[in-house]
């Protein structure tokens, strides 16, 4: 069995991490870290989990783990890891950005697993990629090994509101939240700058924009992204890389038909729909962002590092039309 504890326990990622830890069969959750709710009973945050885990949260650090997942804010993690001693055999799965660029991940491997399998195989600490840089990524890397990309790319997406975390915010509330879409942080995302260093990793002469319109959305979880770029292969083509690209990865699928959200809400799967119109090539993505996009990723990447099936704990189910 695997020891776990869990840093930054009462958030959204944490609450999805715990659900799926509980009924990993490998996986054994030892304590989950929270100084604000220090005591309590972890279904006193995570009210679901009643009955489901006899846990409560802690405001120590049990060192007889063999990982320790991260889920504290951005910024947090690394000053965490600064002002804290741990044993040198604990793994470290970071699911904040604090470590995912070239110039910040000190011994840390990007773990995206359908572009790095091999080296997380290997890796003590992994930098669990951004939701929406994990969707627009599996949208794009087959083309950049293909050495496809010519031109600039123009991504929309629009994510639901766990996105913005679960401290309530000016736009995260229902009021506002509700049969509402709005633009933010327009060609300026945080996580174009994973984006960008994985395509480079394939395609290092890559060197065009990327134009990245992020949108909220009106409903709680989810990731819908489509990205469109010039490309002179034919829609036959295209598909052929992207069967070819994932073939081996379990939980990227590539779809004849029109995609919908629902179809990977509570999921660990990225489904991909490809159009070829005239000069240009639409690929559609989708993910769940607090499983793929954050704990199921983070899941897969763990099991990965310990010699495990990769798929192992990440059945869950779709949610019902």
């Amino acid at each position: 069995m695997i020891k776990i504890g869990v840093i930054g326990g009462a958030g959204y990622t944490a609450g999805e991490l715990l659900r799926i830890l509980i009924y990993h069969p490998q996986a054994e959750i030892i304590f989950v870290h929270s100084n604000s709710n220090a005591g309590n009973e972890l279904s006193d945050v995570h009210t679901d989990l009643l009955g489901e885990i006899n846990l409560s949260f802690t405001d120590t650090i049990d060192p007889n783990v063999d990982v320790i997942f991260l889920c504290m804010g951005h910024g947090k993690s690394k000053t965490f890891l600064d002002s804290t001693e741990l044993p040198k055999h604990i793994k470290i799965i970071d699911l904040s950005r604090d470590y995912r660029l070239e110039e910040d991940k000190e011994s840390f491997v990007y773990g995206l697993p359908e572009l790095n399998r091999n080296d997380i195989q290997d890796a003590n600490y992994i930098a669990n990629p951004g939701c929406f840089a994990t969707c627009i990524q599996l949208a794009l890397l087959p083309l950049a090994e293909a050495q496809a990309l010519k031109t600039d790319i123009h991504v929309n997406a629009i994510t639901g509101s766990t996105g913005a975390g679960q401290n309530p915010g000016a736009t995260t509330h229902f009021s506002w939240r509700n049969n509402n879409v709005s633009i933010y942080k327009a060609f300026t995302h945080q996580h174009l700058s994973e984006i960008n260093q994985s395509i480079n990793q394939l395609q290092k002469d890559y060197d065009q924009q990327i134009h990245f319109i992020p949108m909220r959305g009106n409903f709680a979880r989810g990731i819908f992204a489509t990205a469109y770029t010039d490309c002179s292969l034919n829609e036959k083509e295209i598909i052929y890389l992207y069967e070819h690209f994932y073939d081996n990865d379990p939980f990227v699928f590539i779809t004849s038909n029109s995609p919908n959200l629902k179809q990977i809400v509570n999921t660990n799967k990225c489904i991909i729909h490809i159009e070829k119109h005239g000069d240009k090539v639409l690929i559609t993505s989708m993910i769940d962002n607090l499983i793929k996009g954050a704990s199921g990723q983070a899941v897969q990447n763990m099991n990965l590092m310990f010699g495990l099936e990769e798929r192992m704990g990440l059945g869950l189910k779709a949610v019902a039309f």
